[in-house]
This record gives C-alpha cells, sequence and structure tokens, in this order.
C-alpha cells in the first residue's frame, strides 16, 4: 500500500474513531432539514461527531439551513462525515456551498461517474453540476462500497449501546453478507415494474444501528431495487424509523419492503409540490407496527393530496419557512423522541428490540 493511500485509510479511521468514542450520557440525534424537496439529514452521535447524508439542492439556501442547523441548532464546527447518495442536483447540489460554510472531514460517494447516469439527461447540466464538486475542498475523498462500516469501538461501560452505519447497497451492488439475511416469506407481495433509467438505481443505502434502535436510508433507491434488498433473502431486518424512499413518490417505498423494515415511525422529506403521495400512505398503513408519518413539508399539490395531521408536519405552507424535523434516541436506545420544534410536537416511540 503507498504512503498517500495509507495516509487516507488511516484519516479515515481516525475519523470513525473521533465519531464513535464511548459516552453514557447523551442522545444520538437526527435532523431533517427543511431543503425543499431535496433530501438532507444529519447524525449528531452522543460524543459530538457528524454525520451528514446529502446535502440539498445547488444555490445558498439549502446549504445556509443545514449550516444552520448543523452550526447553530447543534453546535458544530465541522462535518466529519459526509456522503452523497447519488448524482442527482437535489441531493449533491448543496455540498459544494456547504464545504464554504464549514469543514467538511471525509466525503463518500460510489465515485464520480464520466457521464451523467440518467439516459436522458443533459451532459452539459451533469458536468456544471460535477465539476465544482469535483474541485471543492475536504480533507479526504472515499468510494463507498457495500458491506463498508462505521462502528463504534466497544467501550468498557456495559451501559453504552453500540452505534455503527453499515452500507447495505450501492450502485446496484448489495452486501454479501448480514446478521439479518434470512428467507423472507412475503416476497410473494413483489410486483416488479419497468426499468428505472435515472442514477435513482444507484442510491447508496445505509443502516444506522444505536443499541437495539435501527433506522433505514436509502437515498432515492428505486421500485425494482428496493426488492433486491429483500427478496430472496432479507439483509435488512426490522427498523423502528423509515426515511422515505425517493421523497415518498409513487415509484418507491415497494410494500415488500416497507413490510419488511416494519417501521413504528417514516419520514418523508418531501416538498410542498413534491413527493408525499397517496401510496406511501396506504402501505405504511397496512404495516402492522407502524404509528405515525412526519412530513417536512405539507402536501400542497392539486388534487386531493394524502397528508398527516398537521402537527406531524414540520412546514404547512409554500413559503419557505426552513422548520426541520429531530429525533434522539436516548442514551441507552431504548426508546426514541420525534419533536418539530417549530410546532412544540413532541411523541416518545419504544424502540422495537429495547426488551
Amino acid at each position: 500500500m503507498s504512503p498517500r493511500i495509507l495516509a487516507v485509510v488511516l484519516g479515515i479511521e481516525l475519523t470513525a474513531t473521533a465519531l464513535f468514542a464511548a459516552s453514557s450520557e447523551k442522545t444520538l440525534d437526527v435532523y431533517w432539514m427543511d431543503v425543499e424537496g431535496g433530501a438532507s439529514t444529519l447524525i449528531v452521535t452522543p460524543e459530538g461527531g457528524s454525520i451528514l447524508i446529502d446535502a440539498g439542492n445547488p444555490g445558498e439556501r439549502d446549504a445556509g439551513r443545514i449550516h444552520h442547523v448543523a452550526a447553530e441548532v447543534a453546535g458544530l464546527k465541522k462535518i466529519d462525515t459526509l456522503f452523497v447518495t447519488h448524482f442527482h442536483s437535489d441531493h449533491v447540489g448543496g455540498v459544494v456551498e456547504l464545504a464554504k460554510l464549514m469543514p467538511i472531514g471525509v466525503l463518500y460517494d460510489r465515485g464520480i461517474p464520466e457521464h451523467t447516469p440518467d439516459s436522458l439527461a443533459d451532459e452539459a447540466q451533469f458536468n456544471r453540476l460535477m465539476t465544482p464538486y469535483r474541485e471543492m475542498k475536504v480533507d479526504q475523498r472515499a468510494v463507498i462500497e457495500p458491506g463498508w462500516e462505521l462502528q463504534r469501538r466497544r467501550a468498557t461501560d456495559s451501559m453504552v449501546p453500540s452505534l455503527s452505519l453499515r452500507c447495505l447497497a450501492v450502485g446496484q451492488q448489495f452486501t454479501k453478507t448480514s446478521v439479518a439475511a434470512t428467507t423472507n416469506d412475503i416476497c410473494g407481495e413483489s410486483k416488479p415494474r419497468s426499468a428505472d433509467a435515472t442514477d435513482n438505481i444507484n442510491s447508496v443505502v445505509l443502516m444506522l444501528a444505536f443499541g437495539p434502535f435501527h433506522m433505514y436510508l436509502g437515498g432515492d433507491l428505486s421500485w425494482n431495487l428496493e426488492a433486491k434488498l429483500v427478496c430472496p433473502s432479507n439483509l435488512v431486518g426490522h427498523v423502528d424509523v423509515y426515511q422515505a424512499d425517493h421523497h415518498g413518490f409513487n415509484d418507491a417505498s415497494n410494500p415488500v419492503l416497507v413490510h419488511t423494515l416494519d417501521p413504528t415511525v417514516a419520514v418523508i422529506s418531501n416538498g410542498p409540490q413534491k413527493g408525499g403521495q397517496a401510496d406511501i400512505f396506504k402501505t405504511l398503513q397496512s404495516t402492522p407496527d407502524f404509528r405515525a408519518v412526519y412530513e417536512i413539508h405539507r402536501n400542497l399539490q392539486r388534487g386531493n393530496p394524502t397528508n398527516a395531521p398537521d402537527e406531524y408536519i414540520a412546514n404547512l405552507t409554500a413559503t419557505n419557512d426552513g422548520n426541520y424535523i429531530k429525533l434522539s434516541v436516548a442514551p441507552d436506545g431504548k426508546n426514541y423522541t420525534v419533536s418539530i420544534p417549530a410546532n412544540g410536537h413532541k411523541r416518545t416511540y419504544q424502540t422495537k428490540l429495547a426488551n
């Protein structure tokens, strides 16, 4: 191994250690920022380490909102680790502007494609998006692969729960092994659709675990690839929280995936005119352990859109309020609280595997 590659590997390992040093007193916090129909999820470990998954749309607005939550609400001075799930502008677009506002440690993606991964997309527009992304300053860059994992070293304090973030899939490739890999009896529900010709199929799929608490984050993974996560073998297992794939559009949240995950809570990173469509509500409501869905925005699309009750929605109007949703997992991982600071909503749920 060359000295340069060794230095990068060691740097990534040191970052992981900083993220997952032991603590038994603080919560694990997750923030869903309002990036107007894009996606950006911030994870703050009990020790103050930070993981950002996607950074919304191009321009100053979304990067500014992410910076506000990260720096002013969560008290961070740096994004330790940033994941780009795929190369659509509503996920990768804000990264360059964010890097101007605060330092970024390790940047993970699947490797920047030479050409647009969307069959009908504009090559020139893709290059305009990717050129500053290639050139921007971060501490390190790394390519993520299925099975990759950040894991906290086991603490001497037996009360401290384990903490890990694991890649289940990326670039249409899936992890070969999983503690949850079992035959899935509900695969008969799977109904394939026409192939997706967009970069959504290449999304990074992550599983966050904090003791008994589990949360799924799948970027914009679409219908047929969702099924491959759980059929014929279940590589995922049950979760407590499901971040809805592809903003809650009808081309994602395949029932065979959602019913296998069997989440208690779902969070939809939608916009007033984007995502949060009726099918995801039907699928969630038919899931045995489901209790609540939270939306970044009230769906204001024409017709008779489906929505969660108002208190479960961070932004009720089409104005640029920028309200976020927060989730805090108890220090022992046995329960978690979802809140919307802007309206005072707060509700606590028990973790599935708490007992």
